[in-house]
């Protein structure tokens, strides 16, 4: 075994878009980590000071480079914000970790990348263990609400027969890009032509958080069963900043996902979204000996934790042994309150 005691972690922002940005403005709050570098695709972007885009008072001194093979820094991990899939996260992936980079991923596909393509999974984690490295991907959901955390409920159980989560959010407070994501606005022919079409994706991720809690239980899951998706058709006029929706027309959406045993759906995941929910709330319920009931009101902001979670779980990643990883093989993850630095083992 070989220790190393660093002073800081250094880190490359992959994509500054509006996530990227959130977590970049975090690392700058935050001691004992620091952004060294910054790649983005955009040419409204690439070769501008990346304070200008954070939105920050004066210059960083970084400028963004428009490839990942640009980069001139030394760093230890890259966090990477720019894509929901894999197949599009696996070059860009790879390239980090042939530069000798760890990599924390808001791809959500990745979050347990192996029911979406064994065989890109098998690459990176043996390229990442080639290279010394660890790769995870992680985001409030997935990576924590509708599974890790339904992970470490099922602690307290002696037995289970069914999990239940629910997340529900009012889309009128985030950003629009998510509005349009969620099909707001639109009229129920038109959205469910743009859902055949893949041009309105909605959540992606129920798949990946069944996955992941059947394998952290053990379970030996017959299928996961996607639901097609629903619109949420509004009964009131609503509005967000951005979006009008008036009755008839297309609020957001419903999502519905099982891990089914036999004929028995085992474990149920359900995510709405749209414009105008009364209540906002993140719920699990674990029918087993004690039934678990956890409810957090209102829901969770998802840009806000998934900011918080990519930066939290730096020291934990670079502390982990190399390779491609899941929330389920992590130390248990926490907010980082003091300096961001700690010692960590690499065999």
């Amino acid at each position: 075994m070989s220790k190393q005691l660093r002073s800081e972690i250094k880190v490359v922002l992959v994509g500054v878009g509006a996530i990227g940005c959130e977590i970049g403005r975090l690392i700058l709050r935050r001691n004992g980590i620091r952004i060294v570098g910054a790649v983005d695709s955009d040419p409204n972007k690439a070769g501008k000071d990346l304070g200008e885009i954070l939105g920050t008072k004066g210059s960083l001194g970084i400028t963004i480079v428009k490839n990942i093979d640009d980069l001139n820094v030394e760093a230890d991990v890259a966090i990477h914000a720019t894509t929901s899939f894999l197949h599009k996260a696996y070059p860009q992936i790879t390239r980090l970790i042939e530069r000798g980079l760890s990599v924390i991923s808001t791809c959500e596909e990745l979050s347990y990348p192996y029911i979406v393509d064994k065989e890109i999974s098998r690459r990176i984690d043996e390229m990442a263990k080639e290279h010394k490295v660890t790769v995870l991907g992680v985001g409030v959901n997935p990576g924590f609400l509708m599974d890790t955390l339904i992970i470490a409920l099922t602690t307290l159980c002696q037995d289970i027969k069914r999990i239940r989560a629910e997340r529900v959010i009012d889309a009128a407070k985030r950003r629009l890009p998510f509005q349009v994501k969620i099909g707001s606005g639109l009229g129920p022919k038109e959205f469910n032509e743009k859902i055949s079409r893949g041009e309105i994706t909605g959540h992606v991720g129920l798949r990946q958080s069944i996955a992941m809690i059947s394998d952290a239980l053990g379970l030996n899951l017959s299928k996961i069963e996607d639901e097609p998706v629903k619109p949420v058709i509004a009964k009131k006029e609503v509005k967000s900043e951005f979006i009008t929706v008036k009755p008839g027309m297309v609020a957001g959406l419903s999502q519905k996902a099982h891990g089914i045993i036999g004929e028995e759906k085992f474990i149920t995941l359900t995510f709405k979204a749209y414009i105008g929910a009364e209540k906002e709330y993140d719920s699990i319920i674990i029918e087993g000996t004690p039934v678990i009931k956890e409810k957090i009101m209102p829901c969770v902001h998802g840009d806000i934790a998934t900011a918080a979670i990519i930066v939290n779980m730096a020291p934990k990643v670079l502390s982990s042994k190399p390779g491609l990883k899941t929330m389920k093989d992590m130390q248990i993850p926490s907010a980082i309150l003091g300096n961001m630095t700690m010692k960590w083992i690499r065999e």
